[in-house]
């Protein structure tokens, strides 16, 4: 018996088909390897990874499908990602160009991130040149447009974004095994966007819901943040920042993981200015400084009923919402 005969199969009609290994692809192109780093990066998100998985599944079937002499259209790998601030949007953009790449549907592993300013121009013949000089940087990988919304505004006769998006959709249809496009944004108002853009709708292949953090999952994040920075919570400063995401999750512009992780920057300085001050009257322990208090966190404005990250108090930097 022959090699390629040992690793054959009898089908029910009695033909002959060859063996296909789809552990073999799985494991050598490393796409568990960065399905398992998604699943170490995010807490959470297990509708997200799925629907991530399912997609991974399909391209290493495609792929093989083509080894072995299967012609068929490639898959459509356009996206779009909706969901509120913080849900881990481009984490996700950037995993899943790693998966693309090392599955050869993208010639490299890059994502280039943009937003309006970056495609649409301010006066006649200036949005041409600015859409198309990103499409140059982006190709042979993935275009990211954050809050793609804003490419139209039906109530200025004077924007340039609807040539933005024609110009976008024509390169997303003629150059698709060169460039894949994610659209990112608020659920609503991207929905309204396909509504008035059917064509970028017919031209997604998969849409992909980021759901909100629950509190818990927000203090694993917080957890976690902390230990790669070598900080920790005591006990009561643990129990303290938990109230705090419980006031804070009810507030305006909550932003997930990105208020967790500006939150913990300020704890980080109010345990600094603690930190100096009690070093002035006494000698410190190591482990002061890798310990947030309780006080830390009850200091902030966010227990006096004010946001944090609100310019009009304290003169803090406003906290970035962007998706």
């Amino acid at each position: 018996m022959s090699e390629r005969e040992g690793q054959a199969g009898t089908g029910g009609s009695g033909e002959t088909t060859a063996a296909v290994d789809l552990r073999r692809l799985w494991q050598e192109s490393g796409v568990a390897e960065v399905l398992d780093q998604l699943d170490r990066e995010l807490v959470g998100l297990i509708p997200v990874k799925q629907r991530i998985r399912e997609i991974a599944s399909l391209l290493v079937v495609d792929r093989l499908r083509r080894e072995h002499g299967f012609e068929a259209e490639p898959p459509t790998l356009h996206m779009s990602f909706t969901g509120n601030p913080g849900t881990g949007k481009t984490t996700v953009a950037v995993r899943m160009a790693d998966i693309l790449h090392r599955l050869g549907y993208i010639r490299t592993n890059k994502l280039v991130s943009v937003t309006r300013d970056d495609l649409v121009g301010q006066y006649i013949g200036h949005t041409a040149p600015k859409t198309k000089e990103v499409l140059k940087r982006a190709m042979g990988g993935v275009l990211f447009i954050d809050e793609a919304y804003y490419l139209y505004r039906p109530e200025n006769e004077r924007d340039y974004g609807q040539e933005a998006i024609e110009i976008l959709l024509q390169v997303m249809e003629n150059q698709r095994d060169d460039l894949v496009v994610i659209v990112a944004g608020y659920k609503d108002r991207m929905e309204r966007f396909f509504q008035a853009n059917p064509g970028f709708r017919s031209r997604i292949g998969h849409h992909i819901e980021f759901p909100d953090y629950t509190l818990d999952e927000l203090m694993a994040i917080a957890e976690l943040m902390l230990a790669k920075q070598n900080y920790r919570f005591s006990d009561e400063a643990r129990e303290a920042f938990r109230e705090y995401l419980r006031i804070r999750m009810t507030q305006p512009q909550f932003a997930n993981a990105r208020s967790v992780r500006n939150a913990l920057d300020r704890a980080r300085l109010r345990q600094a200015v603690r930190l100096v001050e009690q070093g002035a009257r006494e000698v410190l322990g190591i482990d002061a400084l890798c310990t947030l208090e309780a006080e830390d966190i009850r200091k902030s404005r966010v227990f006096r009923g004010g946001i944090d990250g609100d310019p009009a108090q304290q003169g803090e930097p406003r906290e970035r919402v962007d998706a």
